[in-house]
């Protein structure tokens, strides 16, 4: 099973501002297979799995084939993709 990129669902805003853009670019540029799950914009309250693994409703957040779950801010989950670091990492 490859991992999950839990986003948003304004998946046409293709800009490196867009947090969730920008790591899904990442995933994409180290060549990385990963399925896309659509979070709710709003409300935030509906994003019941991301707050149950990470604390927080903030996205993106990547799950793990193993089941953990990678959350920081968009530009540093970018750079540790691109580092080749993918790993669980603080999630709150």
């Amino acid at each position: 099973m490859p991992v999950k990129l839990h986003r948003c669902s304004v998946m046409w805003l293709k800009t490196e501002r867009h947090p969730c853009w920008r790591v899904q670019k990442a995933l994409d540029d180290a060549g990385i297979e990963y399925e896309v799950v659509k979070e709710t914009l709003l409300p935030r309250s509906r994003r019941t799995a991301v707050i149950e693994h990470t604390g927080q409703s903030r996205l993106p957040a990547i799950e793990l084939e193993d089941g953990s779950w990678f959350r920081e801010e968009s530009a540093q989950m970018a750079r540790a993709i691109s580092e080749g670091r993918l790993s669980p990492g603080p999630s709150a």
